[in-house]
């Protein structure tokens, strides 16, 4: 098979499993979605302890089926942890062209952007803001042992993790079953180095 065909191929496949996590996500009850939430927290919140002090994490705001954040966000802030989060739009709708930052100021500084998504109003920071984040939250649908994640394609963190050295501590969210033995990963796929579900964390 040619390169361009091995490049199809593996966006073929990710596709696939995009489209298989995000139904299964779909059918779980709003209770079952809750309990993971409240399970994972706690899991992220002991963790984050156990980790020792941390003044700047960088996370995102959940929407829709994904594992939830906003409980984490308002519960770091309350720790005067300050929490970078991800800016998608320009605030008119338009979308940004590349990774852009702002400080979360609390609830009332938020607006719906893009697909509905929650963003920060303040200053807007240019991509390399998340370097000053001592651990950075992504978003996934799926993750393997080896730390290779599966995004929604876009390419959005890939960019943005792009800023990172290699060392960074970069963690993602998703459910037990999105935990697979091992997922397609091309050249510019950045791996992470922790991976939380409702009932364990894996060191990567």
């Amino acid at each position: 098979m040619s390169q361009a065909g091995d490049v199809e191929a593996l966006n073929g496949a990710k596709a696939v499993l995009r489209n298989a996590v995000l139904l299964r996500r779909d059918a779980r009850s709003d209770d079952e979605r809750r309990a993971n939430d409240e399970a994972r927290f706690g899991l992220i919140q002991q963790t984050l302890l156990d980790r020792g002090p941390l003044d700047r994490l960088a996370c995102y705001l959940s929407s829709d089926t994904e594992p939830g954040t906003l409980q984490l966000v308002a519960w770091l802030a309350a720790q005067g942890v300050e929490v970078l989060l991800p800016v998608l739009t320009d605030g008119d709708g338009g979308l940004l062209r590349v990774p852009a930052w702002a400080w979360y100021t609390g609830p009332d500084a938020l607006r719906t952007g893009r697909k509905s998504i929650l963003e920060p109003t303040g200053e807007v920071l240019g991509a390399e803001a998340v370097r000053e984040a001592e651990v950075i939250i992504c978003p996934s649908l799926a993750a393997d042992p080896a730390g290779q994640r599966l995004g929604r394609g876009a390419g959005w963190y890939d960019q943005a993790l792009a800023e990172l050295p290699g060392d960074a501590e970069v963690w993602t969210l998703i459910n037990d079953d999105e935990l697979l033995n091992e997922l397609p990963a091309q050249d510019w796929d950045r791996p992470v180095r922790r991976i939380i579900t409702q009932t364990r964390v894996i060191d990567c």
